[in-house]
């Protein structure tokens, strides 16, 4: 059995958009938890298997999987003809799992530290800066509409994700506002948005 715990308009979000563009939303069961919100609302849900309380954790059979890449990784080897992922032995395979784990060890970080406007020498070694972000992203783009080249992947849909939430920190560089709007044109998305606002509404009532 496989459920996904979610708390609306979160990082989970884009987990719930995966499973919609996927077609699998009838094998998992979705369980809405509260999550601690930066304005100081919510709290951590005991029924949130998470070891910090966050989402998204995806929890199939007993295993538990957590962190957006890792259960986007999980879910589309797990059901790997619905399209979001190139198979292993495909050439654009590496690349698919290149953009899923720099994500989360470089672009996130990035993207925080230059919101809350930290900085620091280790951190540039470690992690670059948003004008590397920026020429990364374009670089790929450069060679077709989508990372991966001619085709949508839950590459884009992961990598594209921090610019829907905070829109002044999308580059102004043509081709990745263009990217930006494709990835949030598609209909998996319109839905999400729609039954995320319905479930925030009826959590604040």
């Amino acid at each position: 059995m496989l459920t996904l715990f979610h708390a609306p308009q979160s990082r989970s979000t884009r987990i719930v958009t995966l499973i919609d563009e996927m077609g699998i939303a009838d094998r998992i069961d979705t369980k809405i938890v509260t999550i601690a919100r930066r304005d100081g609302s919510g709290g951590r849900d005991p029924a949130n298997p998470h070891p910090e309380g966050k989402v998204p954790a995806l929890l199939h059979d007993g295993t538990l999987i957590t962190e957006s890449p890792a259960v986007i990784q999980y879910l589309t080897g797990l059901f790997p003809g619905t399209g979001l992922a190139p198979n292993p032995g495909d050439p654009k395979y590496g690349a698919y799992l290149t953009w899923l784990h720099w994500y989360g060890s470089v672009m996130e970080p990035v993207m925080v530290f230059a919101a809350e406007g930290i900085g620091h020498p280790a951190l540039h070694g470690t992690f670059r800066g948003l004008p590397e972000v920026t020429a990364r992203i374009e670089q790929a783009l450069a060679h077709g509409p989508w990372l991966l080249g001619d085709r949508f992947s839950a590459a884009d849909l992961l990598v594209h994700s921090p610019f829907a939430w905070f829109g002044n920190m999308t580059p102004d560089v043509p081709v990745i506002r263009d990217w930006v709007a494709r990835c949030q044109a598609r209909p998996a998305v319109a839905r999400t948005r729609k039954s995320d606002a319905r479930l925030m509404g009826r959590h604040a009532a």
